[in-house]
């Protein structure tokens, strides 16, 4: 569930802040949240900015939930369009310090139903990254050309 969204002071229509509920519906809501933002900055559902970033929201925050999960401490993401460099960030944030992502996703695909997110991402992202948060949890980060 989402639980607060704010805007930044400077362009509040380019940046998007919401915090939701560590659970598989709070992830689909973010990604749901992201897609409605996008057509806001003027890229509609069907496009493939909208596409390639609904996809890699859908993960992190999918990731957020099953491998970040605190109890009682939500997600937090956020999407920042610049457009002077033509990307979309993404930062999902969790409370999660024990738990990392891997440097590079999987060399090769399991042969299990997961464990292909971050080949996704890697694929779909200009480039991804994660860094600690403080005081507890890491913060996932992808930027998305547009």
């Amino acid at each position: 569930m989402l639980t607060g969204t704010t805007t930044s002071a400077e362009d509040p229509r380019l940046v998007l802040t919401a915090q939701f509920a560590s659970t598989p519906r709070g992830a689909r809501l973010a990604r749901r949240m992201s897609v409605r933002r996008l057509e806001e900055w003027g890229y509609p559902p069907a496009s493939d900015t909208s596409c390639a970033v609904a996809l890699v929201v859908g993960e992190l925050t999918a990731n957020a939930v099953q491998h970040g999960r605190v109890m009682g401490h939500d997600f937090r993401l956020r999407l920042d369009l610049d457009e002077a460099s033509a990307l979309v960030r993404i930062e999902v944030s969790d409370a999660a310090t024990a738990k990392r992502p891997p440097s590079a996703p999987p060399s090769s695909y399991p042969e299990g139903e997961s464990g292909r997110g971050l080949l996704l991402v890697d694929v779909l992202a200009a480039r991804w990254g994660w860094t600690p948060r403080h005081p507890m949890g890491k913060t996932v980060w992808a930027e998305v050309s547009t």
